[in-house]
């Protein structure tokens, strides 16, 4: 028969050093409030955000790399990326609330200049970048999206960084929360088509099954909602990406508003640029790309600036995730 894991087993696979290793500063985008902002939503000071543009501007064209880019795309000049512009360090706005940054849109941008494509984002959201990308609205995703299995079937992945999924509280744990063992019956709060969401349902059930009450999980379209019921109450817990997590914990209200609970993240996996299942061509051009960056050192610079080094990787990898 097929055993259903405990609780204790879905807390991850990634040792507690991550939450520590991973120092992050940026600001917040225009559904969350801007830097400076009363409320405090991943907001911090502009002048923590890392200026990245002198090591991007440094990025040069490859031209047997472009060769490889299939003609469509290569004769428009732009690589369309859809992305969840909400979602700090990965990729969110400035605070002139238009111009997009972050780890994520830097990593894609230096792609781009390898293949000597100009990179136009799509502010999507995370729960319909799949099926844009299958309509060939966009040609490429990135957005702290994990590459799974069952991603797999529908569209294929770039690997280009590891992370995992953690607890967010109220800053002093007001509820006591400590891992998720002690969810069962508290209230959280995860973003819709992630795998936060299949996280909550996963030991919601569980904790049913073990005569418990379940979780009241309140599914929203970005952080920033998630954030302001957590910081007001309305909530007990958000379930969020390390990075994204870290990052808040550390700047939300001057780092007074929430803290990440301590312990192991939760399923550990590699984030993944989603590529058209029908575009391999696409696919291996950004895989190489990605691979010249991680060799010329540009990729560490990059994830040194927004200080999640820990997650790095040393080659690109197509469709890693189990």
């Amino acid at each position: 028969m097929t055993r259903t894991r405990s609780r204790s087993a879905l807390w991850g696979t990634v040792a507690t050093g991550a939450v520590l290793a991973l120092g992050l500063t940026a600001c917040g985008g225009p559904s969350a409030p801007q830097p400076g902002d009363a409320s405090g939503d991943a907001s911090s000071s502009s002048s923590t955000i890392p200026d990245t543009s002198a090591l991007l501007d440094a990025v040069e064209v490859d031209d047997a790399l472009a060769a490889q880019v299939p003609a469509d795309i290569k004769d428009k000049g732009t690589l369309a990326v859809g992305s969840n512009v909400q979602s700090a360090p990965n990729n969110f706005y400035a605070a002139d609330g238009s111009t997009v940054i972050g780890s994520d849109h830097d990593l894609i941008t230096a792609v781009g200049k390898k293949l000597g494509l100009d990179v136009e984002y799509q502010n999507q959201d995370f729960g319909s970048l799949i099926t844009s990308l299958q309509s060939g609205r966009v040609d490429v995703t990135i957005a702290a999206m994990n590459d799974t299995a069952e991603r797999q079937q529908a569209i294929d992945f770039v690997d280009y960084l590891t992370s995992g999924i953690t607890l967010m509280v109220q800053k002093g744990n007001p509820d006591d929360i400590t891992g998720p063992d002690t969810l069962c019956g508290k209230s959280i709060a995860v973003v819709t088509g992630t795998s936060q969401q299949e996280f909550a349902e996963a030991t919601s059930t569980q904790c049913e099954s073990d005569g418990e009450e379940a979780l009241d999980i309140t599914v929203t379209d970005s952080d920033s909602q998630n954030q302001t019921q957590l910081r007001t109450g309305r909530i007990d817990a958000i379930v969020n990406d390390l990075p994204s997590a870290v990052y808040i914990s550390k700047t939300a209200q001057d780092g007074e508003a929430f803290e990440v609970v301590p312990g192991d993240v939760i399923d550990g996996a590699p984030y993944g640029i989603g590529v058209n299942k029908d575009d391999p061509e696409l696919r291996d051009a950004i895989a190489a790309a990605l691979d010249s960056l991680i060799d010329d050192g540009t990729y560490g610079e990059v994830l040194d600036a927004w200080g999640i080094t820990s997650g790095s990787v040393t080659e690109a990898t197509v469709n890693g995730g189990k």
